[in-house]
């Protein structure tokens, strides 16, 4: 009998009972984590791991805002509709020039936005 390795479980277990706010955290944590990774996958010139990280980053920002709710939200959902805009041609830039500096400017546009969320 196989076993699910205890971070995957926990893991899972994390998303499966959170609020929808918590995953929102979660989603934003999980992006920042991967354009970090991709910013030290530059550094020791891993570009195949630059790649995965920088979609997965996308995937994400993808979803978030797939998700708004520009009826409930208002003007909050379309700002966050904006800032998703920008910052996803802009990992698809910096993914193709392998651009450090890009990454580093979405990382913390998307950890501001992180910090906003906690507050809440």
């Amino acid at each position: 009998m196989a076993y699910a390795k205890p971070a995957s479980v926990y893991k899972e277990n994390q998303v499966t009972t959170a609020s929808p706010k918590q995953l929102v955290i979660l989603l934003y944590q999980a992006a920042v984590k991967n354009m970090r990774l991709a910013e030290l996958a530059i550094d020791s010139k891993e570009n195949d791991k630059v790649n995965k990280h920088l979609i997965k980053a996308q995937d994400i920002i993808q979803e978030l805002a797939s998700t708004l709710n520009f009826e409930q939200g208002g003007e909050v959902a379309q700002n966050l509709a904006d800032l998703y805009a920008y910052l996803l041609p802009q990992l698809i830039q910096a993914n193709i020039k392998k651009d450090k500096e890009k990454i580093e400017q979405c990382r913390k546009i998307m950890n501001e936005l992180l910090e906003a969320w906690n507050a809440i």
